[in-house]
């Protein structure tokens, strides 16, 4: 439920993919006029997210004005905020270089190499263009308060809103190191919209949880919820059945994996990592970070039962969370 195993074996097979490159953190975000209609829509409006997103890194990253190379990237769908609210948004790992034509590598500037405002003009372009499109094509449901949207003067009346609107996208500083790259990404990978260590307290009525406050320097503080609000607002965070929610793109698509990867890999005389985890069950991994055999009781050393083994998260192996080590107690001897 932690994600923390999962975590941990995704980290450790991206390893052998690594690159002796920086990265780029890029994120961009959709309009808040746009987010009921995105609710309504998730599974098409979700995808044209990650479509406008990898056209606009690869259109711009191909113009030599910037980079002139194809480079190797991946997103990431998050759709949540410090407070649980419904806040859409991608977030994209890209490399400070890429592969040319004429199979070369080539670095980028050290400050990411496509201006944001470029940027996000492009993306915001690209986006309300297929949003249209589908639109026309009658693939969007507009249900409750998005019926006025069928008609099709008070469509475009939204999209002209959207199109007069700085969307907001940004860039952080590159990561320097493969290892400390692939870390970093782990902690986006695999990120559920709240972790019980931000829970400060649960009671019949209400739970309480911090926040970081943008307003304020990211101070931590309480939010408090009625138990209904806050189950409404998690389960506002459940992505549509078997949508891939990390996919990746340019030298990092699986199909170049064996060759333009490798290409890279070798012209940046990248190191080679062998996973860890491999060929290795899913206890057998969660002993090896915790560090003990966590088959066997603490105490008095008995075997776990078999029986007492949870259904569900791979984050949970015989009653033990990476969270909260002992979820269940049932060993033979007790």
């Amino acid at each position: 439920m932690c994600q923390g195993v999962t975590k941990a074996m995704w980290v450790d097979q991206r390893c052998k993919d690594a690159i002796d490159a920086p990265h780029f953190h890029v994120v961009f975000t959709m309009p808040q006029e746009l987010h009921r209609l995105i609710y309504q829509n998730q599974k098409p409006l979700y995808t044209l997210m990650y479509r406008a997103t990898s056209e606009t890194l690869f259109k711009l990253s191909l113009d030599p004005k910037y980079l002139g190379a194809q480079p190797g990237f991946f997103c990431i769908l998050h759709t949540w905020g410090q407070d649980l609210h419904y806040h859409p948004h991608i977030h994209a790992v890209v490399m400070a270089g890429g592969l040319t034509k004429l199979n070369k590598w080539k670095s980028s500037r050290k400050k990411f190499f496509v201006p944001v405002k470029v940027l996000s003009k492009m993306f915001r372009g690209k986006y309300l263009h297929y949003l249209k499109e589908c639109y026309q094509e009658g693939l969007l449901a507009l249900d409750g308060d998005l019926q006025p949207l069928q008609r099709p003067e008070e469509f475009q009346k939204l999209l002209d809103g959207c199109y007069n609107k700085d969307w907001y996208s940004y860039s952080k500083g590159a990561l320097a190191g493969p290892m400390a790259v692939i870390e970093y990404l782990g902690r986006y990978t695999h990120r559920i919209a709240i972790s019980n260590s931000r829970i400060a307290s649960i009671d019949r009525d209400s739970v309480i949880f911090t926040v970081r406050d943008n307003k304020d320097a990211q101070k931590r503080k309480l939010l408090t919820l009625q138990g209904s609000e806050f189950i409404r607002r998690f389960l506002m965070h459940i992505l549509p059945a078997r949508f891939v929610k990390v996919r990746y793109y340019g030298v990092l698509a699986t199909r170049n994996k064996k060759t333009k990867l490798a290409l890279c890999r070798k012209l940046t005389s990248s190191a080679t990592y062998a996973p860890k985890f491999d060929n290795m069950s899913t206890l057998e991994v969660v002993s090896l970070l915790l560090g003990r055999d966590v088959t066997k009781c603490p105490k008095c050393n008995a075997m776990l039962r078999k029986s007492c083994t949870p259904r569900g998260s791979p984050a949970v192996a015989n009653g033990i969370s990476l969270n909260n080590e002992i979820t269940q107690c049932n060993f033979i001897k007790h």
